[in-house]
């Protein structure tokens, strides 16, 4: 088997990964909130997760229709990036915006669109089934206990 590097884990490891081994990784489905909570282009819903065996703040938006969540780190210097608690998009509710440095990131992937960009925002997978949103656990993101 090659190496293989997990690029978007920002501690950064390499791993062989054993894809017929029984304790491989298993992708979990956690509830987050009600469809209701997030609202377009309004407030995010905070949650905690750990990233790469770090808790870490994250959130949860909805953009023209479709949910869509962040860890909440910008990708210039790992700072939080709300800039009143739950609040990212710009005045224009078009834009994620890093209260810090001013980087700008489209709502839809995290692609940074302008200010000091380093990369994009890491992405989290959501569903959205029975009225609720759920994010979805990887190999680098687990629940966390906070």
């Amino acid at each position: 088997m090659s190496l293989i590097r997990y690029a978007n884990c920002t501690i950064g490891f390499w791993s062989t990964p054993d894809l017929t081994s029984p304790t491989r990784t298993v992708t979990q489905t956690i509830p987050l909130c009600n469809s209701t909570d997030l609202v377009n282009s309004g407030e995010a819903v905070p949650f905690h997760v750990l990233y790469c065996g770090q808790t870490c703040r994250a959130f949860a938006i909805r953009y023209q229709g479709q949910a869509h969540a962040y860890l909440n780190r910008c990708a210039h210097v790992p700072m939080e990036m709300d800039y009143q608690p739950n609040r990212f998009f710009d005045s224009t509710g078009h834009w994620l915006m890093c209260a810090t440095h001013g980087a700008i990131y489209q709502p839809q992937t995290g692609a940074c669109r302008g200010g000091p960009c380093r990369g994009g925002l890491i992405k989290i997978d959501l569903s959205e089934f029975d009225d609720v949103v759920h994010w979805h656990t990887a190999h680098n993101l687990k629940p966390s206990e906070l």
